[in-house]
């Protein structure tokens, strides 16, 4: 049985837990967990028989082992550089996020088309965000005493996070043009949020099992 490392990353003033699940040769698979969960602590089954290579895991800011910023102020483009961190330390990865991690996932394909050797964007916890549009301003109460992680203020401002369509769609044209592969992205999520259904549509994506994706990919 293999026991997973942790290594410490710095982005800013945030410690960021990045731990190796499995270890081996080829490039790694990262793991981007869902809003207010953290990083499994083995690899999952339905990743284990489809993924050849080694697997890692990140804990976003505020979330898991990774350290809690004071005052909040999270956006879905602030865990994109946590995730570019990872990327920076591991070099070539394949991404898999569910969630909030697909979203993330999404935008650091676009935002590093070179690194990111596809990148597959399943369902879990936030993968809505706050839909399309802007909604009425909502003052949120944090409970100074709820206990953390995960970050109260994480799942209040993440929870309601702005996802425009159009804007999502430009991540995929950034990464099917720059990456090289098609296709670059698959969509393994059943539930469909306003912006996945647009990315869903665009040309370089694919919809397929997470199996199915995993091998794919493992072969690029």
């Amino acid at each position: 049985m293999t026991t997973a490392t942790t290594t410490t990353l710095r982005h800013g003033k945030v410690e960021l837990a990045l731990h190796q699940l499995r270890g081996g040769d080829g490039r790694a698979l990262l793991l981007l967990h869902g809003l207010g969960e953290a990083s499994p602590t083995a690899v999952p089954p339905q990743v284990a028989d489809a993924w050849p290579g080694p697997v890692h895991a990140l804990d976003f800011t505020g979330h898991g082992a990774s350290t809690v910023p004071s005052g909040g102020g999270y956006t879905a483009e602030f865990l994109m550089a946590d995730a570019d961190t990872a990327l920076a330390h591991l070099g070539e990865v394949t991404v898999l996020g569910r969630g909030l991690g697909a979203y993330v996932g999404l935008m650091l394909a676009g935002a590093r088309p070179e690194e990111v050797r596809g990148a597959i964007l399943d369902d879990g916890p936030g993968l809505a965000g706050g839909g399309p549009r802007p909604m009425s301003a909502v003052l949120h109460r944090i409970d100074p005493a709820a206990p953390r992680p995960p970050d109260p203020y994480a799942l209040a401002e993440l929870s309601s996070d702005v996802r425009p369509p159009d804007y999502a769609s430009t991540f995929v044209r950034q990464a099917v043009h720059l990456s090289g592969l098609d296709p670059c992205l698959a969509v393994a999520a059943r539930v469909r949020p306003h912006w996945l259904d647009e990315v869903a549509r665009q040309y370089g994506v694919v919809e397929e099992p997470l199996a199915a994706a995993l091998t794919r990919f493992a072969a690029v």
